[in-house]
């Protein structure tokens, strides 16, 4: 069931399944350069992770993917069409995610993001998201490997 947005008049947040799949994977593969793929996304669902997304007018414009593991959502994928970004989709999606989170009686939720994903590391420290750990050579990058920054947000 969608629910419209009382900030961003037109946007409805809803849960995703696997009819949604082409929309999800055509995003991925527009916003990044090595995406998940299609299997991946499948996997997730058959594990019962949460996928929701963000609608404008009908249109599906980001997702975001969360493991929840006793009282911790570990968010795994917050991603939004390039078309749609600097728009607000993805504090729409985050701030959907962390009063979900909240409602669920989680404690925080966790995430690894790029160490040169400016973007989004300004995104995620100003909803509350601080720096607890980092992995090196986390992600795939055209020279190799790049580190992550894993962050946390307590609820």
């Amino acid at each position: 069931m969608r629910a419209e947005s009382d900030v961003m008049p037109g946007w409805d947040w809803a849960a995703l399944a696997g009819e949604d799949l082409p929309e999800i994977v055509a995003i991925e593969e527009a916003a990044h350069p090595y995406p998940w793929s299609e299997a991946i996304f499948e996997d997730c669902l058959r594990a019962g992770y949460r996928l929701d997304g963000a609608f404008s007018r009908g249109q599906l414009i980001g997702y975001s993917v969360v493991m929840t593991v006793l009282d911790e959502w570990h968010l795994l994928n917050l991603c939004v069409d390039p078309v749609d970004q600097r728009r607000g989709a993805g504090r729409f999606l985050l701030e959907r995610l962390l009063e979900s989170a909240g409602a669920g009686g989680a404690s925080c939720v966790i995430l690894e993001v790029r160490a040169g994903n400016a973007a989004a590391i300004a995104l995620y420290e100003s909803a509350g998201f601080t720096d607890i750990g980092h992995r090196k050579a986390y992600y795939p990058a055209p020279d190799g490997r790049e580190d992550a920054r894993v962050m946390r947000c307590l609820l």
